[in-house]
């Protein structure tokens, strides 16, 4: 017992970093003054924000070192890559120091890779143990990621609301002390064993609670941020939110207390029947064995698919009829049958390795639906500063990025609800991808139509829940489609996205706001040497008309790769129902 006591430590120490180390996020609290110090353009800033995010595009240097290196000397090296990198952009916006731009370009390239290298110690804390609640623990420590810019601001108000460079210096130290907290549970992680179905179904309620103490957490943070301006406020609203965060160690305690009330005190209570069923691997590994007997009863008959049950087989397209003059009536739906039934994924869990992965449609249409639904989220971030600034809201500039990141939490933590809901609703987790990609269009519209205040908050919330949960949802989905045990090689594939779409959509915001401070001279302000700032409507007004239609497409891509995928799903479903039955 005292290794479940552990586990549970150890999923608090994950929680911890998470909360911690989401530091790209708070990007534009400090990026207009980047702008000015630096005396550079827009589109010059935006390769700033590229190289944060690029670190995303080295994640498999954090997996290579953990092949030689245990998981504490590899999260202590992120916090070192994240105290060099952070340090010196608040050394440089201070005018401690001056660098060329492209030293405080790698700076912040570097500060990427420690965001990247605290993903994966994460990620890999969870996968060990939590084999059976895996998807519940990725989910619940991922969202925390996403109240890490309200995290900060808190800090920062407490220490001196007036100075956005302070946001830098806590990006640097926060996550190096936060690792020492860590450090006794990473390291004395327990061994992992086999668990019974009742000690399952025990963790799935205890990860219940810890989402609705999640839930509490992201709501104190977001309705009591607006108020924090005052130090004194600040700091007790900061001081509440770490209790809230330490609050999760009851956990280890209530297991080491029923431990013992388990022993000394005899109950006839116990858990049937729990609501919660989780795509398991063994689940997988038995729904792939399922599915092989029955092709092989079909192809006895000589009725049936011949051939590896593992192979991926293609339906029959059903003929369409012809007219008199010998053409097909249906052209346009035998179009769009191809479309969907080609090459078809048709069991989940198969092991694809990364030559099979890029030949998938299934994969690719996933990509585009990441790379222009979540990743354009997270670049609408990280030019949060810049919008705020252009529409006149510039004093709201860190209640957005609070905003956002407190909608990005809870969209997170509703990534786990197939998981909770799975015994009493069953739907594809590649259909719940395209509704959460639903909000993204609409916010853009909305954004496009109208330049006030109510539009602007509205169009954060909804596209910091869109991508949210397409953040949280991508580790399981990608579990799900291309096998478990390729998971590392193939999310790092996936997320490659994030880098092109920050580099490109960024790159696109940048040049129409640069050309309308070129063509728009009355709304022209200096705020140092070359650093010149666009205001009015229109600075991002194409922008957002283009973000819209890539959303759209993304949108698109999402439903086709639910319609492609719904088959595996539902035979997956039925030989989970057979499993119970049998």
């Amino acid at each position: 017992m005292a290794g479940q006591s552990r586990k549970w430590m150890i999923l608090v120490a994950t929680i911890w970093i998470q909360a911690f180390t989401g530091t790209n996020f708070d990007f534009s609290a400090y990026s207009t003054d980047f702008k000015s110090v630096l005396g550079i353009s827009q589109v010059q800033l935006n390769y700033l924000a590229v190289a944060s995010d690029l670190g995303k595009a080295f994640g498999w240097s954090s997996g290579l070192a953990l092949l030689y290196l245990p998981l504490w000397v590899v999260m202590y090296m992120a916090a070192f890559m994240g105290i060099v990198g952070y340090g010196v952009q608040w050394a440089v916006i201070q005018n401690f120091i001056s660098l060329p731009y492209f030293l405080v370009f790698l700076m912040c390239l570097m500060a990427g890779c420690s965001i990247c290298w605290f993903n994966t110690v994460c990620f890999v804390l969870c996968i060990r143990n939590f084999p059976s609640n895996r998807a519940l623990a990725l989910s619940l420590t991922i969202s925390f990621n996403g109240v890490s810019p309200a995290l900060y601001t808190l800090a920062a108000n407490s220490i001196n609301s007036d100075n956005e460079s302070v946001y830098l210096l806590l990006n640097a130290i926060v996550p190096l002390v936060t690792s020492f907290a860590a450090l006794i549970p990473i390291i004395r992680q327990p061994p992992v064993d086999t668990l019974s179905q009742d000690t399952v179904q025990r963790d799935s309620l205890v990860f219940l609670f810890l989402n609705c103490l999640a839930i509490f957490t992201g709501l104190y943070l977001l309705l009591l941020n607006s108020i924090s301006s005052d130090a004194v406020t600040a700091r007790i609203l900061f001081a509440g939110a770490i209790l809230l965060l330490v609050l999760p160690l009851c956990v280890p305690g209530g297991v080491v207390a029923r431990a013992w009330a388990h022993r000394n005190i005899h109950t006839s209570f116990r858990l049937e029947g729990s609501a919660f069923r989780l795509v398991d691997v063994d689940e997988l590994e038995l729904h792939k064995e399922l599915l092989g007997r029955e092709n092989s009863s079909l192809s006895n008959g000589g009725t049936g698919y011949m051939g590896n049950p593992s192979t991926p087989r293609t339906p029959r397209t059903p003929r369409t009829p012809r007219n008199a003059g010998g053409q097909d009536v249906g052209e346009c739906i035998g179009c769009c049958e191809k479309v969907v039934y080609k090459d078809q994924l048709m069991m989940l869990g198969e092991e694809h390795s990364a030559s099979m992965l890029v030949r998938r449609w299934d994969f690719w249409l996933y990509y585009i639906s990441y790379f222009c639904g979540g990743t354009i989220g997270l670049v609408y971030s990280n030019n949060l500063g810049q919008i705020a600034q252009s529409l006149g809201f510039s004093s709201e500039t860190t209640t957005l990025v609070t905003l956002y990141s407190s909608c990005s939490f809870f969209g997170r933590l509703l990534s786990a609800g197939p998981d909770f809901m799975r015994g009493a609703v069953y739907f594809a987790r590649t259909g719940w991808l395209s509704i959460a990609l639903v909000p993204t269009p609409i916010a853009f519209l909305l954004l496009a139509l109208s330049g006030g205040s109510v539009a602007l908050h509205v169009g954060t919330a909804l596209i910091g829940l869109s991508s949210g949960f397409i953040f949280a949802a991508a580790v399981s989905i990608t579990t799900e489609l291309f096998g478990p045990n390729s998971m590392g090689v193939n999310h790092n594939i996936l997320i490659t996205n994030i880098p092109l779409g920050s580099l490109a959509y960024g790159l696109l915001a940048a040049i129409v706001y640069d050309s309308n401070v070129v063509s728009t001279l009355q709304r022209l302000t200096n705020l140092g040497d070359e650093a010149m700032v666009c205001m009015g409507k229109d600075c991002y007004h194409e922008t957002f008309v283009w973000w819209g239609c890539i959303s759209m497409v993304g949108l698109v891509c999402s439903v086709l790769l639910f319609i492609r995928t719904r088959p595996a799903y539902d035979s997956f479903e039925q030989s989970r129902k057979r499993m119970v039955i049998y």
